[in-house]
């Protein structure tokens, strides 16, 4: 079984469109530059797509020394470095974490409220700000994602449910870090450990998905797909009873170093 990189994905702003690289830096907390920023509501907790779905026509992409962010309904525009490392610290709240950023330009915020039409503030995590995953499932760090610092999924995966839908969605819905190419469908559900280049990733967790996967990502219009496909053959009960509809996996790396579009996966460990 042949299997390679397909494509490698970069979230500098969290719940906001993403861009595609050919290379990527890991690091303790995911992709360089993956979900170092972050919106927040006046108490401070983070704000995503579930609840302001309209984040979907805000796309991200690289531009020299930074981030320009395009808002695909009327073409507005910001642009914003890759980092700071100055201003007033705060704290911030992702999920039950509690995590220490420094606040944005008030300009951006400014621009973000304005697009979204509700009071929002931008937020960066610093290199100082280390927050942990759950320790339940890896001993790591991540960035300000929902709680891993990789995601990783086959392509395979996503084409077998296209094949169950009546109208294919893109990859984009899923928000992963790295696609898988060849192999079998949800194969990434079995392995435990592989090996990209100098890096190995530990697959920590299965992936449940939520309305985001919805949400088409440039409208911002939401339906009932593929979420209601996924609940007659993805379903999972997790311990506390909970369903959850599983596609993809939550990783963290061991090692840091460059990954490439086209590199070899090497299957390392299996459950």
């Amino acid at each position: 079984m042949s299997l390679s990189v397909a494509s490698l994905h970069v979230y500098p702003i969290k719940s906001l469109g993403g861009f595609t690289v050919d290379a990527a830096r890991s690091t303790d907390r995911g992709f360089e530059h993956d979900r170092r920023w972050m919106l927040v509501d006046p108490e401070g907790r983070f704000i995503s797509q579930r609840e302001v779905a309209t984040m979907a026509c805000l796309h991200a992409a690289p531009v020299d020394g930074g981030i320009r962010v395009v808002d695909v309904r009327d073409g507005a525009t910001l642009q914003l470095p890759w980092m700071i490392d100055a201003g007033d610290t705060r704290s911030a709240t992702v999920w039950n974490d509690h995590v220490e950023v420094i606040t944005g330009p008030n300009a951006a915020s400014d621009w973000f409220t304005a697009q979204l039409g509700r009071p929002c503030t931008l937020v960066y995590m610093p290199d100082a700000t280390l927050r942990p995953t759950d320790r339940t499932y890896a001993e790591a760090i991540t960035s300000l994602s929902d709680g891993f610092p990789y995601l990783i999924i086959s392509q395979t995966s996503l084409d077998d449910l296209n094949g169950r839908l009546d109208a294919p969605i893109g990859m984009e819905r899923f928000r992963p870090n790295i696609v898988i190419a060849g192999g079998a469908p949800f194969q990434e559900d079995q392995w435990s450990m592989i090996g990209i280049g100098d890096v190995r990733f530990s697959l920590v967790k299965p992936c449940a998905r939520c309305v985001i996967t919805t949400t088409d990502q440039r409208t911002g219009q939401r339906n009932k797909e593929p979420l209601s496909t996924l609940a007659t053959y993805r379903k999972r009960i997790a311990e506390n009873g909970a369903v959850k509809l599983d596609l993809g996996m939550n990783a963290v790396a061991i090692g840091n170093g460059s990954l490439a579009k086209g590199m070899v996966v090497t299957i390392l460990g299996a459950h």
